[in-house]
């Protein structure tokens, strides 16, 4: 990946993309959208600080809030804050989010040209169990936040087809409030050997005391 760029803007772009996700957690909590919003967005970002994925999947874009927040993460936290003044000439994206529903994939897309992260951040447009195998890029990091009971269909399908780099992290969102719908997902990230996990509670986006968690799951055997 080569990135050709100058510094001068650094402030500039970081303030654009800060202004449009709090554009998103405005609308979100306005309309109850289940967009994972600052607190669980601080979480996802120490994770990014601990692991330093350089190539991300996530599996449900909604309105590009996340997807967002960890471009523009690994760019600070990777790539050090000089990247943030972007003139992207020669740059392939450094995350691909897949979105189930057309409208949803377009305001996302909207959201992120906005943010100026577009040439970063590539969203595809179709059921992620379809588009899963056609992807041809190694991850360092998914990020789980679509259907809950195919969360294990998702990261087997990532599996399969060689897309997961060792010691990958893969985030789950929504671990309490969907628990029962994804157990098949946490007992296998749990207990199959393959992965060392553990839950991060906190909660439910745009709530006080709704209890919800992230689970973070690292690989040890790919």
């Amino acid at each position: 990946m080569i990135l050709n760029l100058k510094r001068s803007k650094q402030d500039d772009v970081n303030n654009t993309v800060l202004k449009v996700l709090a554009e998103i957690e405005e609308k979100a909590e306005k309309d109850l959208l289940p967009s994972i919003g600052p607190i669980k967005g601080k979480i996802i970002e120490d994770v990014i600080k601990d692991h330093k994925p350089k190539k991300v999947l996530e599996i449900g874009t909604l309105h590009g809030y996340s997807a967002i927040l960890i471009a523009n993460t690994i760019l600070g936290y990777i790539y050090g804050k000089e990247y943030f003044d972007i003139d992207f000439k020669s740059t392939e994206p450094i995350l691909i989010s897949v979105e189930k529903d057309e409208k949803l994939a377009t305001i996302a897309r909207n959201n992120i040209e906005n943010s100026r992260l577009s040439k970063l951040i590539q969203v595809i447009n179709g059921d992620a169990i379809e588009e899963i195998p056609k992807l041809k890029s190694k991850f360092s990091m998914i990020f789980l936040d679509a259907t809950k009971s195919e969360y294990l269909k998702y990261l087997q399908l990532v599996e399969e087809y060689g897309l997961l780099n060792k010691r990958a992290v893969v985030v789950a969102d929504n671990v309490i409030m969907y628990e029962n719908e994804m157990k098949d997902y946490l007992d296998y990230v749990r207990y199959s050997g393959k992965y060392i996990s553990r839950t991060t509670k906190t909660t439910l986006e745009f709530t006080k005391n709704v209890r919800d968690a992230l689970e973070v799951s690292i690989n040890v055997v790919l």
